[in-house]
């Protein structure tokens, strides 16, 4: 994590407060709103927008959470297309994010189409504090040593594997690649990784895979704005204990 992040004293004390890691939300804004209600810190783990009804009014909310200084997002591969067609960027015919668009291109949405691109651009990829580590797809070891790059610039490996997990060769039959857990197996004993992206649930509850190392991942995507609901954890304030000896 960038050292000016560790350095905000009101970031820090809202730390102290717990946290909340709110997974992909995906237009539901009024579920989204239910999430933010808190004075936990938010991270909220990348997918902001498609699918749902109201992409824009959750951009606008998640704006006003990083302006009251009580949360930020991740970029997921969600927001990373949205970012780079707000930059004029040429992207394959994708109905979700058309969809995503037409909403941002609205009157009533104005504030948010002229907004929300400096937000995107500075979203980070992976968050590491002390033994946890908050990503959208997939996490690598490599992040425990290295900063995030630009979330809408080149497509380096470790920015692939946190937008878009881990992947096979094979193509399922929905057109999208298919993706695989090997990567659990690598993270570090007594790590925890929370992550979206990948819907492996099938209670409608947070899914918690240990690795063989030793270390977890927990899977927060649960559908919202696909036909399920939103998901969220709350880590209680002793959290910041393991932090600060971290630091």
């Amino acid at each position: 994590m960038d050292r000016g992040f560790l350095l905000d004293e009101n970031v820090k004390n809202a730390l102290r407060k717990g946290l909340r890691v709110v997974g992909d939300v995906h237009g539901d804004l009024q579920a989204f709103r239910h999430a933010i209600a808190t004075d936990r810190f938010i991270i909220q783990l990348g997918d902001l927008v498609d699918y749902g009804p109201d992409s824009a009014g959750v951009l606008r909310a998640m704006m006003q959470v990083m302006q009251e200084g009580r949360g930020l997002f991740l970029i997921g591969n969600h927001d990373r297309k949205l970012g780079r067609a707000l930059m004029g960027r040429k992207l394959r015919p994708d109905p979700p994010l058309e969809a995503t668009l037409s909403q941002l291109y609205r009157p009533e949405n104005q504030d948010v189409l002229h907004t929300i691109l400096p937000y995107l651009e500075a979203a980070p990829a992976w968050i590491v504090l002390g033994r946890k580590v908050f990503v959208h797809g997939a996490f690598d070891v490599r992040m425990l040593m290295e900063p995030p790059p630009p979330a809408l610039g080149r497509v380096t490996f470790l920015l692939s594997r946190a937008l878009f997990g881990e992947t096979t060769n094979r193509v399922q039959k929905d057109g999208y690649p298919e993706r695989c857990l090997n990567w659990v197996n690598h993270i570090p004993t007594g790590y925890t990784v929370y992550c979206g992206h990948d819907q492996r649930s099938t209670n409608g509850c947070p899914l918690t895979i240990p690795g063989r190392t030793g270390g977890e991942a927990i899977f927060t995507d649960t559908g919202a704005g696909k036909g399920g609901h939103l998901a969220w954890l709350d880590l209680p304030p002793d959290f910041m204990e393991e932090f600060s000896i971290a630091l």
